[in-house]
């Protein structure tokens, strides 16, 4: 799949301590690492966001990133970049939207939808129980919930307000207008 519009977006959130460091000291170093990966980006300001599902646990540290992808790079290598990433900061895949000590999402890659409009729609449509209780087999782009997340479109407004969801139509600016006033309150710039 080619990235026909260039842009490489990347959520990070952290909520878990690891190696005495905090989550946000976890993000400014995992930042650091997909820039020694190969990926050319610039960073959002970072956030603290309210833990995801509400009471599950430490409130989050949360950023975006947008970028290009090195020339030949697919989107499955990029989401392999990501998971040895998450790996080397003590990430474990043992619960469905549990805490971490890493979490790196693709969210887009370029304007590419994966692996298909049609699945892609059937991810981002599901009821919340199935969302929390179920997770794909595979890459699905863009991001099937990021249209829902407060903590990832205001990170991602800083990096990417112009960029425009391949099925839905909305800008970045457009999806976070559209999510209530509440939920983009929650998303505070941390002073550091």
């Amino acid at each position: 799949m080619d990235n026909r519009t260039g842009r490489l977006l990347v959520a990070l959130g952290a909520n878990l301590p690891i190696g005495g460091q905090t989550a946000l000291a976890t993000l400014r170093l995992a930042a650091q690492a997909l820039v020694s990966h190969g990926l050319a980006l610039d960073f959002s300001r970072f956030y603290a966001t309210p833990c995801f599902p509400a009471g599950a646990g430490p409130d989050y540290v949360n950023a975006a990133a947008a970028g290009v992808a090195p020339a030949g790079w697919s989107a499955d290598r990029v989401l392999a970049v990501l998971h040895r990433i998450e790996h080397d900061f003590g990430r474990q895949r043992e619960q469905r939207w549990g805490m971490r000590t890493l979490d790196l999402d693709l969210v887009a890659f370029g304007d590419a939808v994966m692996p298909d409009a049609e699945t892609q729609t059937r991810w981002r449509s599901l009821d919340a129980a199935t969302q929390a209780s179920t997770a794909p087999d595979r890459l699905i782009l863009p991001h099937p919930r990021l249209q829902d997340r407060a903590f990832v479109l205001v990170p991602l407004a800083d990096v990417a307000p112009d960029w425009r969801h391949p099925l839905l139509g909305l800008t970045t600016l457009e999806m976070l207008a559209a999510l209530p006033a509440a939920d983009r309150e929650q998303v505070v710039p941390i002073i550091a």
